[in-house]
């Protein structure tokens, strides 16, 4: 018997769904906002009729079961958050692309519909106002892997819920003095970006309501998401820490 190769992805699709971390629901003045995990830097935010794919990495099949994206915001040129292979198979030929200029030079060949930011500028896509933050390593330094003003973090402002996703970065200037924020995605993972301790440091200073650690494939020790939790909420126990599985498949 002939099995079609659209029925193997299909499986393999319904497989990650099966797997993937369970989505958190939070309440905004203009309806629910939906947030899924995915896989290391990528999620899923659905709000208002709109979906959001966030550096969308490890294969289109993870996305099955959701929406085509209205949007997809990329925040570095490395492989784990521009997968030009899994961005070729998703249905994108609505969507508009958030990304830095470097990423920008990336999909021109591919994707036509392009918002670019440089840090520090801002767009509203659908009702969704974008600021593109800064990320970088510390210190500041042009052969870093992550130098200033490549990337992009991005503040996200949904039903007046400011939801912040760090991208690729140390604990950073401007990421101590975010203001106003409900809801961080950020990174932990060395030698990459910063260790947890770093990144606790950096959230009880900024103080979200709301913290997700993501990106923290590495360093066993200086990843554990677990200790990073301990290291918060030992002197912010109001600060809530949602650990979710973003290696479902590991």
């Amino acid at each position: 018997m002939k099995i079609y190769p659209f029925i193997i992805v299909l499986c393999l699709g319904l497989n990650l769904q099966a797997q993937r971390a369970k989505s958190d629901i939070i309440k905004t003045a203009d309806g629910d906002l939906k947030i899924s995990p995915i896989y290391h830097a990528s999620l899923v935010l659905q709000w208002n009729g709109n979906t959001l794919y966030i550096d969308p990495y490890g294969g289109a099949e993870r996305f099955t079961g959701f929406a085509k994206p209205d949007l997809i915001l990329i925040t570095d040129i490395h492989g784990d958050h521009t997968d030009l292979e899994t961005l070729r198979k998703l249905a994108t030929e609505h969507t508009v692309f958030v990304v830095p200029p470097a990423v920008a030079d990336m999909l021109k060949g591919d994707f036509k519909k392009l918002e670019i930011l440089k840090n520090g500028e801002m767009t509203v896509q659908n009702d969704i106002f974008i600021n593109a933050i800064p990320m970088y390593n510390l210190p500041k330094d042009a052969n870093a892997m992550h130098p200033p003003g490549r990337g992009n973090g991005y503040f996200l402002n949904m039903g007046g819920k400011g939801i912040y996703i760090s991208g690729d970065t140390e604990d950073i200037p401007e990421m101590r003095k975010l203001p106003n924020i409900d809801i961080a995605f950020v990174c932990m993972n060395l030698p990459y970006t910063m260790d947890i301790n770093q990144a606790a440091d950096a959230v009880l200073e900024f103080k979200p309501n709301i913290v997700y650690p993501y990106h923290y494939r590495g360093k066993p020790d200086m990843s554990d998401i677990k200790a990073f939790k301990q290291l918060v909420n030992a002197k912010n126990k109001n600060l809530e820490v949602r650990l979710r599985d973003w290696y479902p498949t590991k």
